[in-house]
């Protein structure tokens, strides 16, 4: 498995890359049978193009779970991709790698939602009459 490499080491950033990594490897371990650090050539595309919208989220540090972020980084067929992923490994996450999944649901899930970016477009809102 090729890691994901940021230039923003916080410890933040670092641990978000760690756990998107531990989640594509066990669901490609259980769905695809590849075995130790190997990943099937679509899970490794899947992870590198995580590393990628990580590495230019404009929240940085700063960020929430992406589900709960302002701003969806991510491509529509990716963040499905992205969606099956966490739903299948999530609750594995808890016996493989429980300091990281207590982190994800306890500390990154719970923070408020970062204001939108400079330059982002707002929600559209519904016209009334």
């Amino acid at each position: 498995m090729q890691r994901i490499e940021l230039t923003n080491q916080h410890p933040r950033m670092r641990r978000e890359a760690r756990t998107i990594e531990a989640m594509v490897l066990i669901y490609c371990h259980d769905k695809h049978g590849t075995r130790g650090e190997t990943l099937c050539p679509s899970c490794q595309a899947l992870a590198d193009y995580a590393g990628l919208r990580l590495e230019k989220c404009p929240y940085q540090e700063g960020k929430t779970t992406c589900v709960n972020c302002p701003t969806h980084c991510y491509k529509p067929a990716m963040r499905e991709e992205v969606r099956q992923v966490m739903r299948y490994a999530g609750p594995r996450m808890m016996l493989r790698h429980p300091y990281l999944a207590l982190m994800h649901l306890l500390v990154d899930g719970r923070r408020k939602a970062p204001e939108r970016a400079r330059g982002a477009r707002p929600k559209r809102q519904p016209e009334t009459e």
